[in-house]
């Protein structure tokens, strides 16, 4: 698994960190911005996201499902979903919409039924913790019981904080100083 991660830690710092002058969405100024999406979207690199949030995340039991906040979670999901499968484990994925639709059956949190499951949220990368509070907001109202928030960039901007005041553990497969960010 180490050279699954390095090979996932060298495809983001080369493809997915930006330098120069950007806006977090906390209102922080920041000198690097990592946009995952530029990777996990990646048909070379989303089986490596897969695999190693797989490793991340194969000790916390009895999860049945892992997904998050729409945009950022879903290609994360997707890659743990057939990756889990490929090793045989059935993690199912949902996805959780911001707003509740306003037709149909008014769901917020697509996929399989929740209700009484374990389930983890996940995010390419935080900063403050919003779209997983969110994601675990809606996941409660339906029923389902959040077991931990699994991450792959952890931005190290107080996101963890956030989360574990929730009660909630929070994990992350690759730190700042993985990335010569820190």
């Amino acid at each position: 698994m180490d050279a699954v991660r390095a090979q996932l830690i060298d495809f983001i710092a080369a493809d997915a960190v930006f330098h120069g002058d950007f806006t977090l969405t906390s209102g922080k100024k920041a000198t690097y911005y990592v946009d995952l999406r530029k990777v996990s979207l990646d048909h070379r690199v989303a089986p490596l996201i897969g695999q190693v949030m797989i490793d991340l995340i194969k000790d916390v039991p009895d999860v049945v499902a892992v997904g998050g906040l729409t945009m950022g979670a879903d290609p994360i999901a997707s890659a743990i979903l057939h990756q889990g499968a490929a090793q045989g484990l059935a993690y199912d994925a949902f996805v959780v919409r911001k707003e509740p639709k306003d037709h149909g059956r008014g769901k917020q949190v697509e996929g399989p039924d929740l209700a009484g499951k374990r389930v983890i949220v996940l995010e390419d990368t935080s900063t403050t913790g919003g779209s997983p509070i969110k994601a675990i907001e809606a996941l409660r109202k339906v029923g389902a019981e959040v077991v931990a928030v699994a991450v792959v960039v952890d931005r190290a901007t107080g996101a963890r904080e956030i989360i574990e005041a929730e009660g909630v553990p929070y994990l992350y497969a690759i730190g700042l100083e993985d990335l010569g960010l820190a």
